[in-house]
């Protein structure tokens, strides 16, 4: 049995393990996994709601934090803190619940501070399956209670249908991102022998993996939805230029929808 030196359990892992006792210790990894990554995010989320008002982070102290913890019941910091990533706790309230104890006058008119999109936030941080965003595309957040913070692109169909109560963010891709992100790419090529090769051909070349491929016949002509791994705007820019070049493409366009 080889193993990687830096491997961690995976949710896909439940669907096949035998034991009730592996079960238990692999969601036991996973949500004690989860609760971490939440906190880092709920972290970033109430500073930036501190500085909107215009606290320094470090003001608040231990003496507030206690008295937060005794008026709301909560055991840990870290609790609050995972409940904000997840989208339980809005980040505003609980910095104007510390503003409060500190008696520190908010200020309103202090510029928003965006939250950076890092892409190493794990399961705190979700990209939308509907519009699928990459680096490069114009972003926003939204805080779903459970779900923590989901980023969708500007143009997502998704967003018109926004529901009352969630919470929208400012969010920005980080400068450094160096992850593959899936993207959704429909094309639309004649009948010919061979085509399919050549369209897998042309990824390749152009440095992308195929992560899912589902082709419809329509007579002379095949849709072919692709789902790619690509790093941002311009690497997908690059390898639709080079489906391009193939004679038999007759049409390819970026599915924002999952299909």
């Amino acid at each position: 049995v080889i193993t990687a030196p830096h491997a961690k359990p995976n949710p896909a892992w439940l669907g096949y393990v035998t034991t009730s006792k592996a079960r238990s210790h692999i969601r036991h990894f996973l949500k004690t996994m989860q609760s971490g990554e939440s906190a880092q995010l709920g972290e970033r989320l109430l500073n930036q709601a501190l500085h909107t008002l215009g606290i320094k982070p470090q003001d608040m102290d231990e003496a507030h934090w206690n008295k937060l913890l005794k008026d709301t019941g909560v055991k840990t910091r870290q609790e609050i803190l995972a409940d904000i990533g997840l989208g339980r706790r809005f980040n505003v309230v609980v910095a104007r619940q510390l503003a409060c104890i500190g008696e520190t006058v908010p200020n309103e008119t202090a510029a928003n501070a965006v939250i950076t999109i890092q892409g190493t936030e794990g399961m705190a941080v979700q990209f939308a399956k509907c519009c699928r965003p990459i680096p490069g595309d114009p972003i926003i957040g939204v805080i779903k209670s459970g779900q923590g913070l989901v980023v969708h692109t500007h143009d997502c169909p998704t967003l018109r249908k926004g529901r009352s109560g969630e919470q929208w963010l400012d969010v920005a891709w980080d400068k450094n991102i160096n992850r593959p992100f899936v993207v959704s790419i429909k094309l639309v090529v004649a009948n010919q022998r061979g085509v399919l090769a050549k369209v897998a051909a042309a990824i390749a070349e152009a440095e992308s993996n195929i992560e899912n491929v589902k082709f419809v016949n329509e007579g002379e002509y095949t849709v072919l939805h692709f789902t790619l791994e690509v790093n941002n705007r311009l690497h997908l820019a690059n390898v639709m230029r080079s489906l391009r070049k193939i004679p038999e493409v007759v049409r390819i366009i970026r599915a924002r929808v999952q299909e």
